[in-house]
């Protein structure tokens, strides 16, 4: 994950390479799981720009260990700002 300050509220961008994964099936549904889990942090992480770089194919893992490594992801990304502060 990368972030910036931004003015505004939180906003999220999602990069899912096509040569990490292959089927449009599996970019789609790792970028609607990124986008659920972003809605529901969005209120911590306002005033940042996120992007979200996929870079392993993680398309075989169930969709509960998905969401719990992205709301970690989160919750380092929201104290590391905190911090930052």
């Amino acid at each position: 994950m990368l972030a910036r300050p931004h003015s505004a509220g939180a906003r999220l961008g999602v990069i899912v390479a096509k040569r990490i994964m292959k089927h449009a099936v599996d970019r789609n549904r790792v970028r609607r799981l990124i986008r659920e889990s972003f809605r529901h942090h969005q209120q911590a992480l306002s005033g940042l720009d996120i992007v979200v770089l996929v870079r392993c194919n993680c398309a075989d893992k169930p969709s509960g260990v998905l969401l719990s490594c992205l709301r970690k992801q989160w919750q380092d990304l929201i104290a590391r700002c905190a911090s930052a502060s």
